[in-house]
């Protein structure tokens, strides 16, 4: 298991493996997620302020470089849980206003 820490929240443990915006969602951070997952919107980006996801995934830099963001961003739809980690969700239902989206795949 590895523990998730979100500012604002309380930490929970998640199962090695677990797609990070299913394991944020589930555990009560409304992150946004438009796109269902698909990378396409970038609204389930994340600031990882602490931990580990390994490398930028080639979608990511798509979808980064298309939308003109910092490369210190990950997408939550895109990484898997590995370890403990810190991040900081930069758009969510209540800050935004918005409908989540639909839920993303959990692969």
């Amino acid at each position: 298991m590895a523990k998730i820490t979100v500012p604002g929240h309380d930490s929970f443990e998640v199962t090695e493996g677990t797609k990070l915006v299913l394991a944020l969602e589930d555990h009560g951070v409304d992150i946004l997620h438009r796109c269902g997952g698909k990378a396409k919107c970038t609204t389930c980006r994340v600031e990882v302020l602490d931990g580990e996801f390994g490398e930028l995934t080639d979608i990511e830099k798509t979808a980064f470089s298309a939308k003109g963001i910092d490369a210190n961003y990950r997408l939550s739809c895109q990484v898997f849980v590995k370890s403990d980690a810190t991040i900081k969700p930069m758009m969510t239902v209540s800050e935004s206003g918005l409908d989540a989206g639909p839920r993303p795949s959990d692969s």
